[in-house]
């Protein structure tokens, strides 16, 4: 099986090269010469190989460098008549892009086509919403503001209403500590001191009114720089878009400000989220400061884990909320494709991007879920699904999947063994499950194609070639490859994607969810591919002794050792069925408070 690192750095790209019957004059292998304008007899049906010649004049030799990409093979008959035919038949198809006709395809546009996790399924889910969160007394604030500022958000929610605590004071503390911190961290991009200030502010004003607005009012949060926010800058992490201010919020923006959340600052994530570089350096693991945070969420988790936030949103297209929380040690709520509108937020892939919550705990990522989920216009993905989640709810004889084979192999640790006897003690009941051995690697030409197209003017344009990273498994240089994916291997890893789906229907099934190691590579590319909710959180420590990358190794420049091993957080994933997320948090509560490693907090913060 090819990791996906491996996938990144050594599959091969096909090349568009359809090949459509064409004239006789083809196989002379010259360039057919216009003939004059004919009008058709009346009644004549339109056809291909018809338009008027254009694009680059080609050669055979053209089509048998192109083969090698494609991995397809022809006569050199075949090829004379492609040469002939592709000015009138391929070539015009590209019109959009190069003119004269061209057409600018705007940000934000959407493809006509619309992936439904529930491929077809009129109900799915959860039959009616339920939100039973736990009840949290407003126990004595603490003296130190430390100490306030790494409570649970549900802790810092009944301070607030209780009046023990004001929004503006809560809303300073973090301030101070993303001021103090982010030069050892790098994980704030814009600091939004006077916005915030301002919402907190009002945040109190309406609380002594008598007007709560719920959970999250005048909490303070930081937003991932891919979330729109109006009049405050929204970077991409990407130097090309680092003076981009957006006018509107995103929707995710709208509700947490409808919520009556303050919004503190814009957290760093890998440009155009990838990884954890972005055009202000690298984002640093609090856990670890000499080694990145992961991402593409590295801001979120970095910021949260070290108690600059309440909590964040973050984003994840595959692996993006996964990777920084296990590194971080935070909790990540991965919601189901569709819960949670996009609109307002950078597309990557339009068929896979998620936005979710970062958090300290389990219970904080459901009163986050609660408040951001729903439908709105500009996101045609998104899903009208009820949310149930009962605190007090019973977990006992709920199946829990695993696959009996990853959890004795890397990257599966003893941890993640535990993990399992710990929920069997908690009265869920193990129960193996399996997939079809399939190469799930090649169905990343999706996001591939998408995110090319994505960024297809920075990439033509020759903006991405600002970026900081350079390297064969950063996007500018697989945006240019992507140029050369073929477009029959797109659908055919297209419809690829619905069996795995039905797969996975299958197997989700026989199960209440799924218990994986956090970083196996096949179950992060096919439950995002899916569409399926996750969670992340911390179950433990471990011991390394070098610095973790989430770049391909590079002999030149190895990852330096440590003088001794270091202790880090480590965390397991919760895979649950479409649109119950409210079983994972259930689950995912009662795992937390067995294992009781979630307040540990990083040294030194």
């Amino acid at each position: 099986m090819k990791t996906r690192r491996d996938f990144l750095t050594q599959a091969p790209l096909g090349l568009l090269g359809a090949v459509v019957a064409g004239s006789a004059l083809a196989q002379t292998g010259q360039n057919p010469t216009p003939a004059a304008p004919k009008t058709p007899p009346p009644g004549s049906p339109g056809a291909f190989d018809t338009a008027p010649p254009v694009g680059p004049k080609l050669s055979t030799t053209t089509f048998v460098e192109a083969e090698k990409l494609a991995q397809v093979s022809m006569t050199e008959a075949q090829r004379a008549m492609a040469v002939a035919n592709w000015p009138t038949s391929m070539a015009a198809l590209l019109e959009r892009r190069i003119g004269p006709r061209k057409v600018a395809l705007k940000e934000g546009l959407a493809p006509a086509t619309t992936w439904f996790p529930a491929m077809g399924r009129a109900h799915v889910g959860p039959a009616h919403d339920r939100f039973r969160p736990s009840k949290v007394t407003a126990a004595p604030l603490p003296a130190k503001d430390e100490d306030i500022a790494f409570a649970s958000v549900a802790q810092l929610g009944s301070w607030i209403h209780a009046r023990k605590l004001s929004s503006t004071r809560l809303t300073k503390i973090y301030i101070e500590r993303l001021k103090r911190y982010d030069p050892e961290l790098r994980c704030v991009i814009t600091l939004c001191e006077e916005h915030a200030l301002k919402q907190a502010a009002q945040a109190d004003k309406e609380i002594a009114a008598g007007h709560y607005r719920g959970p999250l009012h005048g909490i303070p949060w930081g937003a991932k720089d891919l979330l729109d926010t109006a009049g405050i800058p929204t970077t991409y992490g990407a130097e090309p878009f680092r003076h981009r201010v957006p006018k509107d919020d995103g929707a995710v923006t709208r509700k947490l400000n409808e919520a009556g959340a303050v919004l503190v600052a814009k957290l760093s994530l890998g440009a155009l989220a990838l990884n954890d570089i972005w055009f202000g350096g690298q984002t640093m693991n609090p856990w670890l400061l000499k080694e990145g945070a992961s991402g593409s969420s590295a801001g979120p988790a970095s910021a949260t884990a070290a108690g600059l936030v309440a909590f964040a949103i973050g984003s994840e297209t595959q692996g993006s909320i996964i990777s920084p929380c296990m590194r971080c040690g935070t909790t990540g709520l991965r919601p189901t494709y569709g819960r949670v509108p996009r609109t307002g937020a950078m597309t990557l892939c339009w068929t896979m991007d998620k936005l979710g919550a970062i958090t300290r705990t389990v219970e904080d990522t459901m009163l986050v879920l609660d408040t951001i989920r729903g439908t709105d216009p500009g996101d045609t993905a998104s899903v009208a699904a009820h949310f149930d989640y009962d605190a007090g709810a019973s977990i006992k004889g709920l199946k829990v999947g695993y696959f009996p084979g990853w959890m004795k192999e890397a990257p599966a640790t003893d941890l993640d063994r535990a993990a399992l006897d710990q929920l069997r003690a908690l009265g869920l009941v193990p129960t193996e499950v399996s997939l079809p051995d399939w190469p799930y690697d090649d169905l990343n030409l999706l996001l591939f194609a998408e995110s090319a197209a994505a960024f297809e003017e920075l990439t033509l344009s020759g903006a991405a070639d600002q970026m900081r990273v350079q390297t064969p498994d950063g996007w500018p240089n697989l945006f240019r490859e992507s140029r050369f994916l073929s477009a029959v291997d797109f659908v055919q890893a297209d419809r690829m994607r619905r069996r795995v789906a039905m797969e996975m229907e299958r197997v989700m099934g026989e199960v209440d969810l799924l218990l994986v190691p956090s970083l196996r590579d096949e179950m992060m590319v096919i439950s995002n591919m899916t569409g399926q909710p996750s969670l992340t959180l911390r179950t433990g420590f471990v011991e390394v002794s070098q610095v973790r990358s989430d770049w391909a190794p590079d002999p030149q420049h190895p990852l330096p050792k440590l003088s001794k091993p270091h202790r880090v957080p480590y965390g397991v994933t919760l895979i649950g069925r479409l649109f119950e997320e409210g079983t994972l948090g259930s689950v995912g509560r009662a795992l937390e408070t067995k294992v009781a490693v979630a307040g540990e907090r990083p040294p030194g913060f």
